[in-house]
């Protein structure tokens, strides 16, 4: 078989900006990333695509809070609105890798696989709520927004702007890995674990029941690299590279690290909250756990990345 890649691409990169929300808008940006993963694919990788999702389970939310108020219409569990961004967005991918296949010549399919994770029941974060989904708002709008939805935490976002923020469980085991594995091994690109799986909890006999929170996509899909054991993690973000003090004087970006050196600048504090430091504690998670090779770059920039050429290359 080729060798094996697990791409995260964010929700947040299908939606350029506030003027582009609608769904037309974030297929085009799916339509964009296809083109690069397409690249990967050309270049000798079987790639599982993962995706985020923070942004539209909470356009999901707001609607059935706005159907609810307005049409008494019934309201939508948070474990129900990452199933269905999972369909969404799952078929957005599938369709885009599909049609650029096709383009290219490539005798290939796309499948999604509506992924379920498992998590503790007596995680921590159930009672400190931490991930951010939804929509930025300004200090204005979340204060009026808090007032309207007085269980809601809203946070300060890494500068961007205030977001809700839910409980974000630690991913324990991938429920569909032994699928998931098949599939990519028999040459399928496969969509999986999106929005970072559907958050369920095992029960004593055996059965899952779901829970409402938002597992970070980067952790399930480090679990994902390692449990069916990727030749290579790619974590998509907004930036080509990582950078230490970044936004600050003696910003520096970062092309080889070791897992060492990563720790260290994590020690260090160079990463923020809730933005990148997530995806760099993915990436550490991942080699730590025997993964070979890591990078960390913006969807355009897969292509070059992978052949080395840009991106931020992470070695054990």
């Amino acid at each position: 078989m080729n060798k094996l890649a697990v791409i995260a691409i964010g929700g947040n990169s299908l939606i350029r900006d506030n003027a582009h929300q609608s769904v037309e808008d974030q297929y085009q940006a799916v339509c964009e990333t296809a083109r690069h993963i397409a690249g990967m694919v050309e270049q000798g990788y079987e790639v599982i695509v993962t995706h985020g999702n923070g942004p539209q389970v909470g356009f999901i939310l707001r609607r059935a809070e706005i159907a609810s108020d307005v049409a008494s219409m019934h309201h939508v569990p948070l474990v129900s609105c990452g199933a269905d961004t999972q369909g969404a967005i799952g078929y957005q991918i599938q369709q885009a890798m599909d049609n650029e296949f096709k383009k290219r010549g490539l005798n290939k399919s796309a499948v999604t696989i509506v992924t379920q994770v498992v998590v503790d029941a007596a995680d921590p974060a159930f009672q400190k709520p931490s991930k951010p989904i939804g929509s930025f708002y300004s200090q204005e709008q979340a204060e009026s927004i808090g007032k309207a939805n007085p269980n809601w935490v809203l946070v300060n976002d890494a500068g961007r702007g205030y977001r809700r923020v839910v409980a974000s469980p630690q991913p324990q085991e991938i429920v569909e890995r032994e699928v998931i594995s098949k599939l990519v091994r028999d040459g399928y690109c496969v969509v999986g674990v999106g929005g970072g799986g559907i958050p369920v909890i095992k029960q004593q006999d055996g059965s899952f029941q779901g829970v409402d929170a938002v597992i970070d996509k980067d952790f399930a899909s480090s679990l994902l690299a390692s449990q069916i054991e990727a030749d290579l993690l790619v974590i998509s973000t907004g930036v080509p590279k990582v950078y230490l003090n970044y936004g600050k004087p003696g910003e520096k970006a970062l092309d080889l690290v070791t897992l060492s050196e990563l720790k260290q600048y994590v020690t260090e504090n160079h990463f923020a909250p809730g933005s990148m430091l997530p995806k760099i504690q993915a990436v550490i998670n991942f080699l730590s756990r025997g993964g070979r090779r890591a990078i960390i770059t913006n969807p355009e920039s897969l292509e070059e990345a992978v052949a080395r050429r840009t991106g931020t290359h992470i070695v054990p």
